[in-house]
């Protein structure tokens, strides 16, 4: 059978299309079903590489008699947190009220009126592990819902309640300074891992906003522990099986404090994030390794995720057919034996593969396998026979049954992959990854945006999704436009980042200057989500005040100054407290606290003198400097398309670089060594 999900956009939902669940979409009419036909919502979160929603749908969702269940008894709601992530948000914030912990996929069953008053993840066929049997769990809410109706109705308002009384105030705190910054760093110096790399146990994400902060805060500061944990951390995550060694790119996460085994997942963000902490650390220190991750991430970027209408897709599943068996298996495309080498290789390449990739017999996966790793004792190899060995294993592994790939194009992600392709396209001279970003940029114009300047959140195919977008996408979008302009000298990528601040001016700030993740004229949910922590990739909050900060520098406006300074408010109370969950804010606020920088470079595109400055430029460390780059702009417009470039002159008829901060300026130059260390380049 099909039931109402084989018309949506969603990989995630069309995977649900033929289910013998009666799935329908989150919609008014779903609920007023519930309401005609007196019986619960059962709502179901999850996305389409979350390798246990794949588990759950395939041990309950296709199981008859669990779907009769199902459909007689509950209105079925099915939602993909990535195309909605205000409901995942909303209902997710009382699972971990409820629970202590949440995840996906996320089971929540409802009122009609959408109220929550029963929770819980992953629930297995049969009890285990002290879990209920998805079964018993359906009977015994269907159980309270007809035997107990005044006690079901009491726990869902009393949650209701509890959720609109945890109201953010972060309003009052003020803009973080030096003195937050140095306390953020003092905790996560107690959260390191100083053996491994990384913060906390297992399992061990990436911590890229951190990383960024930890850059930002010692290309401010000098401060040698914060560039040492950046460094060692992406050293050790670039050794690990968390990172293809084969296609490069980076998986969701380390199920182990190693590094070694990661959960095969691929997201967009994480990728795109990475890519650019790896190029920051190679403008930082010139490390050979950051620079070869970064090109490596943004190739498998554009090998592997981008769609063909240009933009990138959200994901590719941790899962894949095992060759042989027909069972989808989590790692099959990416693990090895030393056999499988050997049948590639030949032997003798096979066992050096072996040493140097880290594949022993006992294998560090399952069934004997290994996931490829450096390891620091590996053998010392000639690069042209590891290039070698890479590029046959990279070709047999494409012989293997690939694992499938979510096409939704997320705005809030290309704005993320928009940014980094640009920079490592400016910093490793290869203008193939600047026009990939610049076509990404054009679809999100031309397709996410509407007349109005609105975003949509996803586009599937060139067909734009239905779906508003949240706080998240204006700001990282924002962000890719304004990174696009500095690396183009294109001030239409400005204009087109501005129309996007203004709106999260218009429609997602409250009077306190905190930001909500859903606009003023939103769908309203039971309670409007508003979340400042940064997890896998920036929140909303902070993505949106970078934005804002770095639109204020470009233009000089005050308003968009003073907006990102209070939302900024946040990390003052926060960035103490709790580091590692606002990782972004703490590298805006360092943007903050240096100025930011604002360089201008004044000179004709085409002279190669003009081009010199502008990379120069680009590969400042100053945290957050803004860069503009063009013709002069005369006082009464007409010229360069860049404020900033406003009444700039040639000195001496050389193209000139000009650098400002808090409202005073360097003395203009037109010597690259002396742009150089004006904005603490190391090494042009």
């Amino acid at each position: 059978m099909s039931n109402r999900l084989v018309n949506e956009t969603s990989p995630y939902l069309l995977q649900h299309a033929d289910n013998p669940v009666d799935w329908w979409p989150w919609s008014p009419e779903a609920f007023a079903a519930a309401r005609e036909r007196g019986v619960p919502v059962l709502l179901s979160v999850g996305y389409s590489s979350c390798h246990w929603c794949h588990v759950m749908a395939h041990e309950s969702f296709e199981d008859e008699l669990a779907a009769a269940y199902m459909n007689e008894h509950f209105v079925n709601i099915k939602v993909d947190r990535e195309e909605r992530p205000d409901i995942d948000a909303v209902y997710m914030e009382a699972v971990q009220a409820a629970t202590g912990q949440g995840g996906w996929p996320m089971t929540v069953f409802l009122t009609p009126d959408a109220e929550p008053f029963y929770f819980g993840t992953y629930f297995p066929p049969e009890p285990r592990h002290g879990m209920p049997s998805f079964m018993q769990v359906l009977e015994g809410v269907r159980g309270a819902w007809v035997g107990r109706p005044e006690e079901v109705a009491e726990v869902a308002q009393r949650i209701v309640r509890d959720l609109a009384g945890r109201q953010l105030d972060y309003g009052k705190a003020g803009r973080p300074g030096p003195e937050e910054l140095g306390r953020a760093l003092l905790g996560l110096t107690r959260e390191y891992d100083a053996v491994r790399g990384g913060f906390g146990g297992a399992p061990k994400f990436p911590p890229s906003m951190v990383l960024e902060f930890l850059l930002r805060h010692h290309a401010r500061t000098g401060s040698e522990g914060a560039l040492q944990m950046a460094a060692d951390t992406c050293e050790a995550m670039a050794r690990g099986g968390i990172y293809d060694q084969l296609g490069g790119g980076f998986a969701r996460y380390s199920v182990d404090r190693e590094w070694v085994v990661p959960h095969f997942e691929k997201m967009l963000y994480d990728n795109a994030l990475l890519c650019r902490v790896y190029a920051h650390l190679w403008r930082a220190t010139g490390s050979d390794l950051a620079r070869r991750v970064a090109l490596e991430t943004a190739d498998f970027m554009v090998r592997e995720l981008r769609t063909e209408q240009g933009g990138f897709a959200s994901a590719l599943d941790a899962d894949s057919e095992e060759q042989g068996t027909g069972r989808h298996v989590e790692g099959a495309y990416y693990a090895w034996t030393p056999g499988e080498l050997a049948d590639v290789l030949g032997e003798e390449d096979g066992a050096l593969a072996a040493a140097y990739f880290g594949v022993t017999d006992e294998g560090t996966f399952e069934h004997g396998k290994s996931v490829l790793q450096l390891p620091q004792d590996g053998p010392v190899v000639e690069g042209a026979r590891i290039a070698s060995i890479k590029e046959r294993l990279l070709a047999a592994r494409g012989a293997r049954p690939a694992p499938g790939r979510d096409d939704k194009v997320v705005a809030a992600w290309n704005g993320l992959a928009v940014a980094a392709l640009a920079e490592c396209g400016a910093f490793f001279e290869r203008p193939d990854l600047v026009e990939r970003a610049i076509e990404a940029a054009d679809l999100l114009v031309r397709v996410h945006m509407d007349g109005m300047a609105r975003l949509a959140r996803t586009s599937k195919d060139g067909r734009v999704g239905s779906n508003a977008g949240v706080l998240e996408d204006y700001g990282d979008v924002a962000e890719g436009f304004l990174t696009l302009a500095s690396v183009t000298g294109e001030g239409v990528w400005l204009e087109f980042a501005g129309f996007l601040v203004d709106l999260v001016m218009a429609r997602f700030t409250a009077e306190d200057g905190s930001l909500y993740d859903t606009a003023h004229d939103a769908e309203q949910l039971i309670r409007r989500p508003q979340d400042p922590t940064d997890t896998a990739a920036p929140s909303g909050w902070t993505a949106a005040a970078g934005a804002l900060l770095s639109y204020a520098a470009h233009t000089g406006s005050q308003p968009h100054r003073e907006a990102a300074e209070r939302a900024l408010a946040v990390v003052h109370a926060l960035g103490p407290r709790a580091p590692r969950f606002i990782g972004h804010g703490l590298a805006v606020a360092e943007a903050l606290v240096d100025g930011p920088r604002e360089v201008a470079v004044v000179g004709h595109p085409e002279d190669p003198a003009t081009a010199v400055l502008h990379r120069t430029a680009l590969l400042g460390t100053a945290p957050g400097a803004v860069v503009a780059a063009g013709l002069p702009r005369a006082a009464d417009g007409s010229g360069g398309e860049f404020p900033l470039l406003a009444e700039r002159t040639l000195v001496r008829d050389l193209p000139t670089a000009y650098v400002c901060r808090h409202f005073v300026c360097a003395r203009p130059t037109t010597e690259p060594v002396e742009l150089a260390d004006q904005l603490g380049v190391v090494h042009p």
